[in-house]
């Protein structure tokens, strides 16, 4: 019999804030975390805008000798997943040595190969950082996990682009139920705040230069945003005897991937990924609550994911709240499924809807009750989180409320 699993960890970083209890706060009160972009020189951008992790000083999580090894995106990691496992009491206690792992999105460390590019391109200097290579390697943060939390058992990383962090989740989830594991640290973080990538996705032409509004029918495209999101999934046998708090109940994972195009949704397929989670779930579509979008705010994301919600949920989507948190705290790439998820436990824990800020104008063909520019209060039950990649990889986690 599958073993149920228990979410009784939250970490996070975000342009909301440096804390879970920082970025709950922002979410209830409809905070923007998005403003003109101080970490980088963007005077020779048209998009100066960003969602930035503020007050983020390396020295206070990390001695002398670290800084040196560790990408800001693998900073981000181990404060995360130092948080949630804070928050989840003496989980890995008792724990035998190879039954807790650690999965995390892939990432590149882009500030270290943004450091090394301008040492030898523009410095002209003979070779960059040492440590470069293990700095700015994708399996990075969930080797820094490892290291510093003390976990021995199966744990890597995994690339799908903006799907990252709900695939490693969905990992974790699935390797809890069915037995190989009893606790899981699983999440993502990421910083593409360097000069060169934004200058890339700039040159993409799909970033606003005003604001995220997704769903709004005068939406301009996405904010890059930086940060990171973890949990600690249990098994739920054992949470409940060790008498930890269970923030939620993680229930179902559906994945999909289009097959069609490199950077165009499809709406089939994203339809699909949602099923398959509900399927996993045991859950009707008319018993789903609420949906935390994907929600980029770009003019064909948004379009195509409302169609596939319609597609879904047929007459039930009348009456679900479906709403992007991504205009509260931006884009965060490969770390954007974990925040999501992390907003989503919140919104079930705490019973309120997280609002879609910046919200404008009503779109026919985004005809959804987003939650428009205000937090809502409502005692949800169950939630899916979506994910949905560049390069068609998609990802959707189930959840409910624990009722004990």
């Amino acid at each position: 019999m599958a073993a149920r699993v228990a979410i009784t960890g939250l970490g996070s970083l975000s342009a909301l804030g440096n804390d879970v209890a920082a970025h709950l706060a922002g979410l209830r009160a409809g905070t923007v975390g998005i403003g003109e972009t101080q970490g980088v020189d963007v005077s020779s951008m048209k998009t100066k805008i960003s969602a930035e992790v503020r007050g983020f000083r390396p020295e206070e999580h990390f001695e002398p000798r670290q800084l040196g090894l560790i990408d800001r995106t693998s900073q981000f990691a181990v404060v995360v997943a130092r948080q949630a496992l804070a928050d989840a009491g003496p989980a890995l206690e008792g724990v035998a040595r190879h039954r807790a792992g650690a999965i995390f999105a892939a990432s590149v460390g882009f500030h270290a190969v943004d450091d090394s590019y301008h040492k030898l391109y523009f410095e002209k200097a003979p070779r960059p950082h040492p440590f470069t290579v293990p700095r700015a390697m994708p399996s990075g943060q969930v080797s820094h996990i490892t290291m510093d939390l003390g976990i021995h058992g199966p744990s890597f990383s995994i690339a799908s682009a903006c799907s990252s962090a709900s695939h490693s989740v969905g990992t974790a989830f699935h390797m809890i139920r069915s037995g190989m594991l009893d606790v899981a640290v699983a999440g993502g973080a990421e910083s593409q705040l360097t000069y060169g990538m934004l200058k890339s996705w700039e040159a993409l032409r799909v970033l606003a230069t005003d604001g995220c509004r997704p769903f709004s029918k005068d939406r301009g495209g996405l904010v890059v945003g930086e940060g990171g999101g973890a949990v600690v999934l249990e098994n739920m046998e054992r949470a409940i005897a060790r008498g930890a708090t269970i923030h939620a109940e993680m229930i179902g994972f559906g994945m999909s991937a289009d097959g069609r195009d490199i950077t165009a949704p499809d709406m089939e397929s994203a339809a699909a990924s949602m099923r398959f989670a509900l399927e996993d779930a045991g859950l009707a579509p008319e018993a789903v609550d609420y949906v935390s979008a994907h929600g980029t705010a770009t003019a064909l994301n948004d379009k195509t994911e409302t169609a596939a919600l319609r597609h879904l949920f047929g007459a039930h989507l009348a009456k679900l709240p479906v709403s992007s948190s991504k205009s509260q705290y931006g884009h965060t790439m490969n770390a954007s499924g974990a925040l999501d998820l992390v907003t989503t436990v919140l919104a079930l824990r705490e019973g309120f809807l997280p609002p879609t800020m910046g919200f404008r104008e009503f779109d026919p063909e985004c005809d959804l009750d987003c939650v428009p520019n205000a937090a809502r209060n409502a005692a949800i039950g169950t939630a899916i989180s979506s994910s949905f990649a560049f390069g068609g990889l998609n990802a959707v986690l189930a959840l409910k409320r624990y009722e004990g």
